[in-house]
């Protein structure tokens, strides 16, 4: 894992050669009901997402990994602005990741950002200890696709499984990757599907 403190992030779309940014798009929910009891508080959610090149499309690369290194900038950037919108880190309690890659490009492609996209909140939020979700796909121009959430310390916590949709109306293009953070300040609103409950965890592990 690359530490943050050996990370050098950066300003605009300008994060090398390999990551040419096109446009930023962030989304937030507040939620207050579901047609039952207000929220107290509310669960905000929401997703931050970097349209950029995919300088791999086109053509088979055999080594991919050169764009994972790349990728990690833009990673604790994209955490960075998403924790500022929500509140700042403490008030993060779910995470999750995705990547839809343009037609003209693979689906490894947008595996590589498992670490960047991954790592790059989990650096910034504390503690951190569970896997951090993730969905992927190939897809066109204002395809949607669900960004999963789950608990930041404990995988087996229900209460905290949920996901939110991200779509944009010009992107990916054929030649495009978009990269997409999810965050959440709660669970479920009205969470009552038993297992283990959030103040039950020993987050040692990532699972319990």
């Amino acid at each position: 894992m690359t530490n943050i403190k050996d990370i050098k992030t950066t300003e605009g779309g300008d994060f090398g050669d390999l990551v040419k940014v096109r446009k930023f798009v962030m989304h937030i929910e507040e939620v207050l009901h579901e047609f039952g009891p207000p929220a107290n508080p509310p669960q905000l959610k929401g997703y931050i997402a970097a349209v950029t090149a995919n300088p791999y499309s086109g053509s088979y690369v055999e080594d991919l990994m050169p764009l994972m290194e790349a990728l990690k900038p833009l990673g604790i950037s994209m955490a960075q602005r998403l924790i500022d919108a929500l509140g700042g880190a403490d008030k993060i309690v779910a995470y999750g990741k995705s990547a839809i890659v343009g037609e003209n490009g693979e689906l490894e492609h947008a595996a590589l950002w498992h670490e960047p996209g991954g790592y790059g909140m989990r650096q910034l939020i504390t503690p951190s200890k569970a896997i951090v979700p993730s969905s992927k796909k190939v897809a066109g121009p204002g395809r949607p696709v669900d960004v999963p959430l789950s608990h930041v310390n404990a995988a087996y916590v229900r209460s905290h499984f949920d996901c939110i949709e991200c779509s944009i109306p010009d992107a990916p293009r054929a030649d495009e990757v978009v990269w997409i953070q999810s965050m959440a300040t709660g669970a479920r609103i009205y969470d009552r599907s038993g297992g283990l409950k959030d103040a039950d965890v020993k987050g040692e592990d990532g699972l319990k």
